[in-house]
């Protein structure tokens, strides 16, 4: 480092490019050749064979010969000495050697001159039987469907043992529901009269129920003060049957459970349905779940949910929420009515 800073920097003078020439000619053979190879490897604007100069100052010994390369490679390498090793290579094991356990070997008798208690008992049992032990045993693999649940339901198997083949069980017909045969226009008078034995009225599934009579019981139910249930579902009752509905409940004081599912009910008419409850809040159960429009929209769900809060006596609500938020708030305000009930029940 001292011998570097010994040499005091000496500026370059200006060079004139006027006289550039008489430089270069002044220069001697050996300087030429040396300005030549100073040049950047890394310079990018240079093509490769320009960016260092020619050493190769030596003459070509020949042709160049594969083998004759190999076979000099060899002979070196032979001759050359090895790196000394500060230790010697010994092939040694450290640590301790993995043995694997052995696994334990179940033993199998068999030998069939031994006798058990099984044996005289299987060898006199039926091929039923033995499909009622495996189908017992949960040896399902040998078992057809039909064998398996006959043999739950303690039935006899029909079917060929363990070689019978599954086929497919006849039909079993299934009779219709018998129609709803009550009289639209005799249960219009009963309520209009306050008939004391209707405590509960089904209109279910009734065919060909007009409009106007499905409003001429709503406007009954206004007047009612018997009725405790009323059903109509499945009557494919619109929006204006909903708004009339609604202002009967909203009026009603003696109905319990009211169940109006399967119609063509928007979110609107059942959003008036559940403020009409709210106004007395006696209603202990209201349905209205599998409508024509089956998804109603988060804000409905919502607005449904808010006014669910201020009901204190509902107890089940039929209805499929979308949004898990209207669900819960739902289920938790069915859930504090309940709690409500059983403590005015036992009194704490």
């Amino acid at each position: 480092m001292t011998s570097l800073m010994t040499k005091p920097p000496v500026d370059a003078p200006d060079i004139d490019l006027e006289n550039l020439d008489d430089l270069l000619a002044a220069l001697s053979a050996e300087e030429i050749d040396e300005l030549n190879g100073d040049f950047d490897p890394d310079n990018s604007l240079l093509p490769p064979s320009q960016r260092c100069r020619d050493q190769t100052d030596k003459d070509p010994t020949g042709p160049f010969s594969r083998q004759h390369l190999l076979d000099f490679l060899e002979k070196k390498a032979k001759t050359e000495k090895d790196w000394e090793q500060n230790k010697v290579y010994i092939k040694e094991q450290r640590g301790k050697k993995f043995v694997p356990k052995e696994p334990e070997r179940t033993r199998v008798d068999d030998d069939d001159a031994v006798d058990t208690e099984w044996d005289e008992i299987l060898s006199a049992a039926s091929e039923e039987e033995l499909v009622d032990l495996a189908a017992v045993l949960g040896f399902h693999s040998m078992l057809t469907q039909t064998q398996y649940h006959a043999s739950l339901r303690d039935e006899k198997v029909h079917e060929g043992g363990f070689t019978g083949a599954a086929k497919a069980e006849p039909l079993r017909p299934v009779p219709n529901e018998a129609p709803n045969m009550t009289s639209v226009e005799e249960s219009i008078k009963k309520l209009r009269s306050n008939d004391p034995q209707l405590k509960s009225l089904n209109l279910n599934n009734i065919k060909n129920m007009s409009v106007e009579q499905m409003i001429e019981v709503c406007e009954a139910l206004k007047e009612n003060t018997t009725l405790v249930r009323f059903d109509m579902a499945g009557v494919a009752a619109p929006d204006k049957v909903g708004k009339k509905l609604a202002e009967a409940l909203a009026v009603n004081k003696t109905l319990r459970s009211v169940n109006v599912e399967s119609n063509f009910l928007s979110g609107e008419v059942i959003v008036e349905l559940v403020k009409a409850i709210n106004v007395n809040q006696i209603l202990l159960e209201l349905r209205v779940a599998n409508q024509k429009p089956e998804i109603l929209g988060n804000k409905v769900e919502m607005q449904i949910s808010r006014l669910l809060q201020e009901n204190k006596t509902l107890l089940r609500f039929g209805i499929t929420f979308e949004f898990p938020d209207a669900r819960i708030r739902t289920h938790e305000r069915l859930k504090q009515n309940f709690d409500d009930l059983r403590k005015k029940r036992t009194g704490k």
